[in-house]
């Protein structure tokens, strides 16, 4: 898949208004392939065009190696999540400034889901490296809702190129 290109998502933002929101945000998916077990994780950047109009997502999908042991309690994969949208915050940060900016986290802060197991440490992450509270399920729709969709337009984009 693609990378993100840090400098179009820049000038897009530039481009617009003050008023325009951007959310930030990064799912994870654990596959089965003959070599083991992997980890999807989908970064995705949505621009919401002066709070109130449309909005524009980019976004990439990372294949990498997947070292949990705890199914239930996947600790490593979701800190991968907290650490991918932490530095692409960081690589996005010059044009932040003065614009209203959201992290979003996969976490569910009910004990009874396993993602609970890294909320503390998760939230105290994202506010020690880009200075802002992370919102979390039910509330972080750019990485549950828009990171799940972009993987599946990036998913569908690539069955059609390799039919």
């Amino acid at each position: 898949m693609t990378p993100i290109d840090v400098e179009a998502v820049k000038k897009f933002i530039d481009a617009q208004s003050f008023e325009t929101q951007i959310y930030l945000g990064c799912d994870s998916e654990r596959v089965k392939l003959h070599t083991g077990w992997w980890a999807d994780y989908t970064l995705a950047v949505v621009v919401h065009i002066n709070g109130n109009n449309g909005c524009k997502i980019f976004g990439e999908v990372q294949r990498e190696r997947d070292y949990d042991q705890r199914i239930g309690r996947p600790a490593l994969r979701l800190m991968n999540e907290v650490y991918k949208v932490s530095d692409l915050y960081r690589k996005l940060s010059d044009v932040l400034t003065n614009r209203q900016v959201e992290v979003h986290l996969d976490i569910n802060p009910d004990e009874k889901h396993g993602s609970n197991c890294v909320i503390t440490q998760a939230i105290g992450y994202i506010k020690g490296t880009c200075n802002v509270t992370p919102l979390v399920k039910p509330y972080a729709f750019a990485a549950s809702c828009a990171a799940d969709r972009f993987k599946g337009l990036a998913g569908a984009r690539l069955r059609s190129v390799n039919s």
